[in-house]
């Protein structure tokens, strides 16, 4: 074989091999809600999983749900992700510092996370654990320090232990944080809010739904740049 050929051929076998590292990327980052199961006695009880006022945006019930940025913002950003899911880690620790600067701390927007609970148990005890963090104000804080700590799907990095340890590095109050988290306190809050998601036909994550107070609303999935949601909340501001 001739060195022709030989370079060719691995630049035929670096082509292959991009092409499945980028098929691999897009399954990983935008998961099918395939486990998550409707539950209508979510919905019929949700006066005793929410102590608070509900808020409804469109069909959607985000009641309870911490948001960042101010409650009179003209329109809402709905994240809908999961703790364990990597392509909502690259959004939050990449695209939504962006979103933050340019369109909640400017008064724009504001932004509310809606859990998906889809990749297992460790799936749901971080979020549980995320409304521990929350009891002691610190729910973004604590949202923030999941997805920079996420490893493999499942694999011990959100078990109970380390969600205590995580609290303990924010310096959160150590026994009302693991009293919470053990007693399952705000289990059928992230199973409601799962069950939302899953109602209104949201089947990947990430998924973003953008809404403002007269309904008119945009959806969009995948780890999309800032400036597709500054483009749309715009338009949004223009229809008025």
């Amino acid at each position: 074989m001739n060195n022709f050929s030989v370079k060719l051929n691995k630049k035929k076998f670096g082509l292959i091999i991009l092409f499945v590292a980028v098929i691999g990327i897009l399954f990983i980052s935008s998961f099918q809600l395939e486990k998550i199961p409707l539950n209508s006695s979510l919905e019929e009880n949700i006066d005793s999983i929410f102590s608070n006022e509900g808020r409804v945006y469109g069909t959607i019930n985000i009641s309870g749900m911490p948001l960042l940025g101010s409650a009179d913002a003209p329109t809402t950003i709905m994240a809908f992700g999961d703790f364990q899911c990597l392509g909502c880690k690259f959004w939050f620790l990449n695209i939504a510092p962006n979103i933050t600067k340019n369109l909640i701390e400017t008064g724009k927007s504001n932004l509310v996370f809606i859990d998906t609970e889809l990749l297992g148990a460790d799936s749901l005890k971080a979020s549980e654990a995320s409304y521990c963090a929350e009891e002691q104000g610190k729910y973004w804080e604590y949202h923030n320090i999941l997805y920079t700590s996420q490893q493999e799907i499942n694999d011990g990095w959100a078990n109970s232990e380390s969600l205590k340890m995580f609290a303990s590095d924010l310096g959160l109050d150590k026994e009302l944080f693991e009293n919470c988290l053990d007693s399952g306190k705000f289990e059928k809050k992230v199973k409601f809010n799962a069950f939302e998601a899953k109602k209104n036909g949201i089947s990947k994550i990430p998924t973003f739904v953008i809404i403002d107070s007269k309904g008119n609303h945009h959806k969009i999935t995948g780890s999309v740049s800032s400036p597709i949601f500054e483009d749309i909340i715009d338009s949004f501001t223009q229809e008025k």
